[in-house]
Protein backbone atom coordinates (compact mmCIF):
# COMPACT_ATOMS: atom_id res chain seq x y z
CA UNK A 1 0.00 0.00 0.00
CA UNK A 2 1.09 3.42 -1.24
CA UNK A 3 1.72 6.02 1.68
CA UNK A 4 2.01 9.88 1.38
CA UNK A 5 5.68 10.95 2.15
CA UNK A 6 6.04 14.70 3.85
CA UNK A 7 7.69 16.96 0.80
CA UNK A 8 10.94 18.79 1.72
CA UNK A 9 10.71 22.87 1.63
CA UNK A 10 13.28 25.20 0.83
CA UNK A 11 15.81 26.13 1.67
CA UNK A 12 16.40 22.72 2.69
CA UNK A 13 20.17 22.03 1.29
CA UNK A 14 18.92 18.76 -0.02
CA UNK A 15 17.28 20.59 -2.52
CA UNK A 16 20.58 21.65 -3.57
CA UNK A 17 22.66 18.65 -3.63
CA UNK A 18 23.25 16.97 -7.21
CA UNK A 19 21.41 13.45 -7.01
CA UNK A 20 23.55 10.43 -7.62
CA UNK A 21 22.42 7.79 -10.63
CA UNK A 22 21.21 4.49 -9.83
CA UNK A 23 22.36 1.09 -10.16
CA UNK A 24 20.16 -0.88 -11.99
CA UNK A 25 20.19 -3.47 -9.88
CA UNK A 26 18.68 -1.50 -7.12
CA UNK A 27 15.57 -1.69 -9.18
CA UNK A 28 14.57 -5.30 -8.29
CA UNK A 29 14.44 -4.25 -4.92
CA UNK A 30 10.69 -4.13 -3.27
CA UNK A 31 11.82 -1.23 -1.46
CA UNK A 32 12.55 0.99 -4.69
CA UNK A 33 9.13 -0.29 -6.11
CA UNK A 34 7.77 1.08 -2.87
CA UNK A 35 9.02 4.45 -3.41
CA UNK A 36 7.84 4.72 -6.98
CA UNK A 37 3.87 4.35 -5.76
CA UNK A 38 4.81 6.12 -2.60
CA UNK A 39 6.44 9.16 -5.09
CA UNK A 40 3.22 8.75 -7.59
CA UNK A 41 0.85 8.81 -4.73
CA UNK A 42 2.43 11.78 -2.95
CA UNK A 43 2.66 13.77 -6.40
CA UNK A 44 -1.15 13.38 -6.80
CA UNK A 45 -2.70 14.00 -3.58
CA UNK A 46 -0.36 17.50 -3.62
CA UNK A 47 -2.06 18.03 -7.47
CA UNK A 48 1.69 18.14 -8.81
CA UNK A 49 3.00 18.15 -12.33
CA UNK A 50 5.93 16.55 -11.03
CA UNK A 51 8.11 14.99 -8.52
CA UNK A 52 11.69 14.42 -7.57
CA UNK A 53 13.58 11.85 -5.53
CA UNK A 54 15.37 14.96 -3.59
CA UNK A 55 11.87 16.74 -3.02
CA UNK A 56 11.31 13.72 -0.40
CA UNK A 57 14.63 13.57 0.55
CA UNK A 58 16.36 11.08 -1.51
CA UNK A 59 19.25 12.27 -3.60
CA UNK A 60 18.71 9.99 -6.45
CA UNK A 61 18.45 10.31 -10.30
CA UNK A 62 14.19 9.43 -10.20
CA UNK A 63 11.20 11.35 -11.17
CA UNK A 64 7.53 10.77 -11.65
CA UNK A 65 5.81 12.70 -13.98
CA UNK A 66 1.91 12.37 -14.29
CA UNK A 67 0.80 12.26 -17.72
CA UNK A 68 -2.21 11.50 -19.53
CA UNK A 69 -1.72 8.04 -19.49
CA UNK A 70 -0.84 7.76 -15.78
CA UNK A 71 2.09 8.35 -13.81
CA UNK A 72 5.36 7.81 -15.73
CA UNK A 73 8.66 7.14 -13.00
CA UNK A 74 12.03 8.16 -14.94
CA UNK A 75 15.03 6.35 -13.75
CA UNK A 76 18.12 8.46 -14.56
CA UNK A 77 16.49 10.50 -17.28
CA UNK A 78 18.91 12.44 -19.46
CA UNK A 79 17.90 15.12 -21.98
CA UNK A 80 20.02 14.14 -25.16
CA UNK A 81 18.22 16.40 -27.17
CA UNK A 82 16.72 19.77 -26.96
CA UNK A 83 14.90 21.84 -29.45
CA UNK A 84 15.95 25.47 -30.37
CA UNK A 85 12.57 27.22 -29.89
CA UNK A 86 11.68 27.95 -26.14
CA UNK A 87 8.81 29.50 -24.62
CA UNK A 88 8.02 31.26 -21.39
CA UNK A 89 5.78 29.85 -19.28
CA UNK A 90 4.78 30.24 -15.33
CA UNK A 91 5.84 27.66 -12.93
CA UNK A 92 5.66 26.82 -9.67
CA UNK A 93 7.25 23.84 -7.26
CA UNK A 94 5.39 21.75 -4.66
CA UNK A 95 8.90 22.30 -2.55
CA UNK A 96 8.00 25.94 -2.97
CA UNK A 97 5.06 26.97 -1.81
CA UNK A 98 2.80 29.57 -3.15
CA UNK A 99 5.74 31.14 -5.80
CA UNK A 100 5.43 31.54 -8.98
CA UNK A 101 7.48 32.91 -11.72
CA UNK A 102 8.01 33.05 -15.75
CA UNK A 103 10.27 30.88 -16.89
CA UNK A 104 12.23 30.15 -20.67
CA UNK A 105 12.17 26.45 -21.42
CA UNK A 106 12.67 24.29 -24.60
CA UNK A 107 9.47 23.68 -26.42
CA UNK A 108 10.70 19.59 -27.16
CA UNK A 109 12.88 17.31 -25.62
CA UNK A 110 14.05 14.01 -25.86
CA UNK A 111 14.70 12.08 -23.06
CA UNK A 112 16.60 8.67 -22.26
CA UNK A 113 15.56 6.92 -18.92
CA UNK A 114 14.50 3.80 -17.85
CA UNK A 115 11.69 2.48 -16.50
CA UNK A 116 10.68 0.86 -12.84
CA UNK A 117 10.47 -2.21 -14.81
CA UNK A 118 14.31 -1.58 -15.46
CA UNK A 119 14.01 -0.64 -19.15
CA UNK A 120 15.57 1.36 -21.30
CA UNK A 121 13.26 4.17 -22.63
CA UNK A 122 13.40 7.56 -24.71
CA UNK A 123 10.23 9.85 -24.89
CA UNK A 124 9.79 12.70 -26.79
CA UNK A 125 8.12 15.57 -25.14
CA UNK A 126 6.60 18.74 -26.19
CA UNK A 127 5.01 21.67 -24.69
CA UNK A 128 3.74 21.37 -20.89
CA UNK A 129 5.26 17.81 -20.35
CA UNK A 130 8.85 19.04 -22.02
CA UNK A 131 8.60 21.64 -19.54
CA UNK A 132 7.62 19.36 -16.73
CA UNK A 133 10.70 17.34 -17.48
CA UNK A 134 12.90 19.95 -17.57
CA UNK A 135 11.85 21.03 -14.31
CA UNK A 136 12.38 18.26 -12.72
CA UNK A 137 15.73 16.80 -14.06
CA UNK A 138 16.79 20.33 -12.62
CA UNK A 139 16.16 18.99 -9.09
CA UNK A 140 18.26 16.26 -9.82
CA UNK A 141 20.78 19.31 -10.05
CA UNK A 142 20.08 20.79 -7.46
CA UNK A 143 18.63 23.49 -9.31
CA UNK A 144 15.16 24.90 -8.37
CA UNK A 145 12.66 26.89 -10.77
CA UNK A 146 13.74 30.15 -8.87
CA UNK A 147 17.11 30.57 -9.64
CA UNK A 148 15.73 31.32 -13.76
CA UNK A 149 12.75 32.14 -12.98
CA UNK A 150 11.46 36.52 -13.59
CA UNK A 151 8.87 38.33 -12.72
CA UNK A 152 8.53 35.75 -9.08
CA UNK A 153 5.13 36.48 -7.61
CA UNK A 154 3.91 34.99 -3.96
CA UNK A 155 0.48 34.23 -3.92
CA UNK A 156 -1.34 34.58 -0.31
Amino acid sequence: MSKILPIIKHPNPILRKKSVKINKKDLKIQEFQQLYFDMAETMLKEDGSGLSAPQIGKNIRFITVNTKDGVLGMINPEIIKKSWATEWHEEGCLSIPNIYGKIKRNKKVSCNFIDIKGKEKLIEACGLMAFIIQHEIDHLNGILFIDKAKDIEKLS
